[in-house]
C-alpha cells in the first residue's frame, strides 16, 4: 500500500469511531429476518444449561455491538494507545441505574470477566484477563503491534442478575496502519508447530457442531491441559461489524467423558450469513496458543491445506494475558 494511502493516527481514531457503521453496511448482507435472528451471545456454557441459540429463542441481537445493554455500560477509560508500545487498558462496567461501577461478578471459567481485543480487519486478537481494583476499575497490560481501529469486548456475568452480558466499544491504536484483507479460508492452520484442523459447517440461525483437532509433527495431541476450566475456548467475530459469539466446548475436564484431545468440540450458531473469524485458545505443555480460522456460512473452511500458517498467526503466542 502506498504511503499516501496509509491511515494516520488521526484516521485510526476515525476508523475506530465509524468502523461499526461501516461494518453494519458491509457485513450483514444478506441477513436473517428479525423473526428468525438468533441470539449472538449467550452466557458461558454450563453443563445442563441450554443456550438461547440452542433452545431456539433468538430475540436478542448478537453480542458486542453495543456499549450499553441489559442495564450496564462499558466505560473504557483508555480509548487510544500507540502501536508497538506497551500500554495499560483501564475500564469499568457501570450499572446504568445507579451510575456505580460494578464490583460483584459471578466467576465463569475461573474469571470474573473475560476481555477480548480484536482489530477490525480481524488479523490481531488478544484474549486478556484484567485485574479488578476494589472500586470496580479493571486494568490490564496490552501491546498491539499494528495501528488502526480495534474493538474491545467485555464478557461477564453480574452477580445482581446472573445473566451473561457482552459489551463492546472502540479503541484507536495510533500509527501508520495498513489494513489487511480477511485471511482466506483454510481448514488447517499451523501455530508454533501445532496443526489445528477444523471440521463442521457454520450455519446461520441454527446450531452446528464444530470440531477442532490438534496435532503436532503428524501425531494427535492427547494431553491438552485445562485452560480456564476447559480444554479450549472459541471466540467467533463476524467480519464487518465484529458481532461477537463466545462459545465453550461440549464437555469439560473431569466430567468422565471428555478427553483431553486431540479433538475439541463446540456447538455454535451464526447470527447471520457472512464471513466469520474463529479464534481457538488451547493449552499444551504450559503454554496457551491461539489458532485462527476464516469461515463462511457456506461451509466451515476450505479443504485441508497441510501446514500453511495463516496471516497473523505469528502473534498468536502473545494473544493472552497470563
Amino acid at each position: 500500500m502506498q504511503t499516501g494511502a496509509k491511515i494516520t493516527a488521526f484516521a485510526a481514531a476515525l476508523a475506530a469511531a465509524f468502523g461499526a457503521a461501516y461494518g453494519v453496511g458491509q457485513g450483514l448482507d444478506p441477513v436473517v429476518s428479525e423473526a428468525e435472528k438468533p441470539a449472538g451471545h449467550s452466557a458461558p456454557h454450563e453443563p445442563g444449561r441450554e443456550s438461547p441459540a440452542a433452545s431456539g429463542h433468538g430475540e436478542e441481537p448478537p453480542g458486542g455491538l453495543q456499549v450499553s445493554e441489559g442495564g450496564y455500560t462499558l466505560d473504557l477509560e483508555t480509548t487510544r494507545i500507540d502501536a508497538g508500545r506497551p500500554a495499560e487498558l483501564r475500564f469499568a462496567v457501570v450499572e446504568d441505574r445507579t451510575g456505580r461501577k460494578v464490583t460483584e461478578y459471578r466467576r465463569e471459567h475461573d474469571k470474573e470477566l473475560h476481555l477480548i481485543v480484536a482489530s477490525r480487519d480481524l488479523t490481531e486478537f488478544r484474549h486478556l484477563h484484567p485485574v479488578r481494583a476494589a472500586d470496580g476499575t479493571w486494568s490490564t497490560p496490552v501491546d498491539l503491534p499494528e495501528a488502526g481501529g480495534y474493538r474491545v469486548f467485555a464478557d461477564f456475568v453480574p452477580e445482581a442478575t446472573g445473566e451473561g452480558v457482552t459489551l463492546g466499544t472502540d479503541l484507536a491504536v495510533a500509527g501508520d496502519a495498513e489494513p489487511r484483507p480477511l485471511p482466506r479460508p483454510e481448514a488447517t492452520v499451523t501455530v508454533d508447530g501445532y496443526q489445528v484442523a477444523l471440521t463442521g459447517r457454520l450455519r446461520p440461525g441454527e446450531p452446528a457442531e464444530l470440531t477442532l483437532t490438534v496435532t503436532r509433527d503428524g501425531r494427535p495431541v492427547t494431553d491438552l491441559q485445562p485452560y480456564l476450566g476447559a480444554y479450549g475456548h472459541l471466540v467467533a467475530l463476524r467480519s464487518g461489524d465484529l458481532a461477537y459469539l463466545h462459545v465453550h466446548p461440549n464437555g469439560e475436564p473431569g466430567d468422565g467423558k471428555t478427553r483431553p484431545g486431540p479433538g475439541i468440540s463446540f456447538t455454535a450458531t451464526a447470527p447471520s450469513q457472512g464471513a466469520y473469524r474463529l479464534f481457538l485458545d488451547f493449552r499444551h505443555e504450559g503454554t496457551v496458543r491461539t489458532a485462527a480460522f476464516t469461515v463462511t456460512t457456506d461451509g466451515a473452511a476450505a479443504e485441508p491445506s497441510g501446514q500453511r500458517p495463516e496471516p497473523g498467526d505469528s502473534h498468536a503466542p502473545d494473544g493472552h494475558g497470563h
